[in-house]
């Protein structure tokens, strides 16, 4: 099956173009504001129900920082013009309205961790981020650097650090989810962290901590003396 439900074919009540047209853009949803771009849906779905599949798989903060075509296509099941399409709106929107240093978020403890992603506790698929700080403690880049069934082969150093040299962090903040709901980390999850540690030691580049986040609650392996 092709495309199918273009925005005009749905019922009027539900057709965001012409409520951002009547109305304006904020009384619309962010997956109403997806939908435009995308136009259409896809093997069965229409285009609303693509864009609210879209966020709450990938999460909202993710795909906004989503580079990748080839992974938006694999992960969502999605063809390549839309990857194509969500990748290029939220990188225009990046480089427009880029947040002011002095409006980025401060990261202090695992706490305002949990606050800024716990949208990852939603996720049916673990994913792995890297948050990369200045020398104060702002957030400068927030990377997704794996998604899949995390083990030590899947994330590679070179990964975690490109970023940081990129964007000259001072220090990073590793996070995945566990999709099962239980944020104790396993022995995988030990040894990426042990393995990062030493490669940013080498680097000069501190990994502070890494969090785990499940249902409606996180474990910081800093917190619990396990890096």
């Amino acid at each position: 099956m092709g495309d199918k439900y273009k925005i005009p074919e749905l019922p009027f009540e539900k057709r965001p173009r012409e409520r951002l047209i009547e109305d304006g853009p904020d009384v619309l949803k962010n997956a109403e504001l997806l939908a435009i771009i995308l136009n259409t849906g896809y093997r069965g779905e229409d285009v609303l129900e693509l864009a609210s599949r879209i966020l709450q798989e990938y999460g909202s903060k993710a795909i906004t920082k989503e580079k990748s075509v080839s992974r938006l296509m694999d992960e969502l099941g999605i063809p390549k013009v839309k990857a194509c399409q969500i990748i290029a709106c939220f990188e225009i929107g990046r480089r427009f309205f880029m947040e002011e240093t002095g409006k980025m978020p401060t990261v202090r403890d695992a706490e305002d961790v949990y606050e800024y992603l716990k949208e990852m506790s939603k996720f049916k698929k673990e994913q792995f981020r890297g948050l990369y700080l200045n020398s104060r403690n702002k957030l400068i880049y927030d990377e997704v650097i794996s998604l899949g069934t995390l083990n030590a082969n899947l994330v590679h150093p070179r990964e975690v650090f490109q970023p940081a040299i990129e964007f000259s962090a001072a220090a990073i903040i590793v996070v995945h989810n566990h999709p099962s709901g239980d944020p104790e980390p396993s022995e995988d999850d030990l040894k990426i962290t042990k393995r990062l540690v030493a490669a940013g030691k080498i680097m000069g580049l501190e990994i502070l901590d890494h969090l785990i986040i499940g249902e409606n609650k996180y474990v910081s392996l800093k917190g619990k003396g396990m890096m």
